[in-house]
C-alpha cells in the first residue's frame, strides 16, 4: 500500500556544535540515507549552546561539500544580522563550486537571533519593521550579486560600489533559494524570490500536536494565497522545519506516518527534521529507521548490520 505521506521529501539538520569531524561524518551518514538536503544553522551563538562549542557554518559546509557526492547542502537560515550579501553571496558562489552545484541557500529575516547575532556585533537594536526593511533590502542586494557580475547599491542599510561576483555560481541562474517566513511581507518575499518557502509553523509558542498542524495549514493557505496575487505564474516548493524540541511526532513509526500524511494533505512538499543528537533532541536514535522508511529510504550503513 502507498501512504499519501511517501510524497514528502525528507531533509535534515545536522547542527555545527560538534567537532568538524564528526559534523561531516553525521552529513555523510544522511546522504548514505538518502535525505535530499542537510542543512545546518548560521548564527555565531545559539540560545543554550551559546557557552559551549560552535563552529563556523561557511567552513563545515566547504567541508561536507568536499566529503559527499549527492546530498544538498546548505545554511538555514543566514540573516542579515551579521552576513554583508556581497562578501557572503562570494563565499556561496564558492560553496556551490566545491559541491559541483550542490548547495541550497536558506534565507530569513532572524528576528529570533536578533539578540544572540546582532547585538554581540555592538549593533543597536532594530524594530520588527526596520528588521523587515533590511531584510528586504538584503535579500534583493544578494540576488542581485548572484545575478550579475558587478552589483552597484547605496540603501539604507547596505553599499555595493562595483561589487563583483566572477564566475557567478555553478548552478544557473543562481543557487536555489529557500526563504523562512511567516507573517505576509516575508511571504511576498518569498513568492517573488524564493524557490522554496520554509515556515518553523508559530514560533513564539509550543502548542499541542494538532494545534501545531492546524497552524501550519493555516500558513500554507496564507502563502499560496499571497503566491496567487503575487507571483501566479511561480510553483515555489513548501518545507516545514521540525524544531528541535518537538518530539512528539516521532512517538511512534504511526504516529510520524500520520504527521506526513497531514502535513501532505496541507499541501507541503518536504519536511526537514534533525538529525539525532547524543542529547535525544531531534528524531531520536532509536526512531531514525521509521522515519527514513516512512520516506521509502535505507537506514544508514552504521544502523545495518
Amino acid at each position: 500500500m502507498t501512504h499519501r505521506h511517501s510524497r514528502l521529501t525528507l531533509s535534515c539538520v545536522v547542527l555545527p556544535d560538534q567537532a568538524p569531524e564528526d559534523f561531516v561524518r553525521q552529513v555523510r551518514d544522511a546522504e548514505d540515507a538518502g535525505v535530499r538536503t542537510v542543512w545546518t544553522y548560521d548564527h555565531l551563538s545559539w540560545r543554550a549552546l551559546r557557552d559551549g562549542p560552535w563552529h563556523a557554518t561557511v567552513p563545515l559546509l566547504a567541508a561536507a561539500a568536499t566529503a559527499t557526492r549527492t546530498v544538498r547542502l546548505g545554511p538555514q537560515v543566514a540573516t542579515p544580522n551579521f552576513r554583508h550579501p556581497v562578501p557572503f553571496a562570494k563565499e556561496i558562489m564558492t560553496l556551490d563550486h566545491l559541491s559541483g552545484g550542490r548547495i541550497d541557500l536558506g534565507i530569513g529575516i532572524g528576528a529570533g537571533a536578533q539578540d544572540s547575532d546582532a547585538r554581540v556585533l555592538g549593533q543597536a537594536p532594530l524594530s520588527l519593521r526596520e528588521r523587515a526593511d533590511r531584510f528586504e533590502e538584503w535579500t534583493a542586494l544578494l540576488t542581485a550579486c548572484f545575478s550579475q557580475e558587478r552589483t552597484d547599491h547605496q540603501g539604507t542599510y547596505f553599499t555595493a560600489d562595483g561589487a563583483r561576483t566572477i564566475p557567478g555560481c555553478l548552478q544557473r541562474p543562481r543557487v536555489p533559494l529557500t526563504l523562512a517566513a511567516t507573517g505576509p511581507r516575508g511571504m511576498r518575499l518569498a513568492a517573488r524570490y524564493a524557490d522554496s518557502w520554509l515556515t518553523y509553523g508559530p514560533y513564539d509558542a509550543r502548542p499541542r500536536h494538532e494545534e501545531w498542524l492546524d497552524a501550519l495549514e493555516r500558513q500554507v493557505r496564507a502563502f499560496d494565497d499571497i503566491r496567487a496575487r503575487t507571483a501566479p505564474e511561480r510553483r515555489v516548493r513548501r518545507i516545514v522545519q521540525v524544531a528541535l524540541d518537538r518530539i512528539d511526532l516521532f512517538a511512534s513509526a504511526h504516529a510520524y506516518h500520520r504527521t506526513c500524511e497531514a502535513l501532505a494533505a496541507a499541501g507541503f512538499d518536504e519536511i526537514s527534521v534533525h538529525w539525532p543528537r547524543v542529547s535525544g533532541q531531534g528524531v531520536p536514535a532509536e526512531r531514525l529507521d521509521d522515519v527514513l522508511s516512512a520516506h521509502s529510504l535505507p537506514a544508514p550503513a552504521a544502523n545495518q548490520g
